[in-house]
């Protein structure tokens, strides 16, 4: 099975943060457009590199029109990788400083994700995502933003940013989110092992989680990850780039998948680590020797853990079968 076959897999992108997205070569474009020094993105070899890497390439968007130019790319490479549907991480908070209120750039976002959809046919959802290194009462304000829009371009919301700040003070925002019929998709498992996990599961109910492949640490985590039906979204290549785990050989994604928890496939932020969707996909899929029909239940997953509306799930379903019966 080769990458051009695993492309014609229907698919979503569930994690997936707006400017960690961006085309290289639109980096590259937009810093020069305003005289900007373009950031070393591929240099993020720990954390705290990519966050520093993160919000220099988040300044270089400065108009409207640059946002839309996002959304639009971000659904068309999802489209390129056998995507029919992409979530993004956004926090308006980046932005603001420079482009008016929160709600002001939240608004872009909504017009956004409508062009973009319009413009490629994939479905594109937001994850309000809350950082979790500023006041909990802001993820609040971020929460009850979200609730707003419930189903009207927002479909889950977040927790984002160094797990060294743990989830349990966000439990009133995630509470908000949830009573609006958000999917409750924090980070957790990444940085922090099965701390920062058991935390999320024990305050933010959460549908799914960022990552929570360091959930494999504690087997009676990897157990209450199946008893309570949570999906975990893995991001394999990224946390190879960021010194996480040695080798493909050596991460646990496929010891959450061997034991029956839920998982999907994401890139993560393709600016920084160079991983589109379908790489993630054939990655996965050599390192592990997995059958067809491993890969259609990841993809399967990844339908039907996401935020699309039922009608393009079921399309999505069906396209799934049809691959794997071909």
């Amino acid at each position: 099975m080769t990458v051009r076959d695993l492309v014609t897999l229907p698919k979503a992108h569930l994690h997936l943060h707006y400017e960690g997205a961006m085309r290289p070569s639109t980096l590259l474009e937009l810093a020069a457009t305003h005289g900007m020094p373009a950031p070393a993105v591929d240099s993020a070899v720990t954390f705290a590199d990519f966050m520093g890497l993160y919000v220099a390439a988040s300044s270089v968007l400065v108009g409207p029109d640059e946002f839309f130019r996002l959304f639009r790319e971000i659904a068309e490479d999802a489209a390129a990788s056998g995507a029919v549907w992409v979530e993004v991480h956004v926090d308006s908070g980046l932005h603001a400083p420079r482009m008016g209120s929160d709600d002001d750039v939240f608004e872009l976002f909504l017009a956004g994700v409508a062009a973009a959809e319009a413009a490629t046919g994939v479905g594109v959802g937001l994850i309000v995502s809350a950082d979790r290194c500023r006041d909990p009462a802001n993820a609040v304000e971020q929460a009850h933003r979200a609730a707003r829009h419930a189903g009207a371009g927002v479909v889950a919301f977040g927790l984002a940013n160094d797990e060294a700040y743990p989830p349990e003070p966000f439990a009133e925002a995630f509470a908000i989110a949830r009573d609006a019929g958000l999917i409750s998709a924090p980070h957790a498992g990444e940085l922090v092992g099965p701390v920062s996990v058991r935390g999320a599961l024990d305050t933010l109910a959460p549908d799914r989680l960022g990552h929570g492949v360091r959930a494999t640490e504690d087997p009676s985590l990897v157990r209450r990850l199946i008893d309570d039906d949570v999906c975990c979204d893995a991001c394999p290549t990224s946390n190879l780039k960021l010194n996480l785990f040695p080798s493909i050989a050596e991460h646990p994604v496929a010891t959450l998948i061997d034991a029956g928890v839920p998982v999907t496939l994401n890139g993560d932020d393709p600016l920084m680590f160079d991983s589109p969707l379908i790489g993630e996909y054939q990655l996965v899929r050599d390192a592990f020797d997995y059958s067809d029909e491993v890969m259609a239940t990841i993809a399967r997953t990844s339908i039907e853990r996401s935020g699309m509306p039922e009608a393009r799930k079921q399309s999505a379903l069906t396209g799934i079968e049809t691959w794997l019966s071909s």
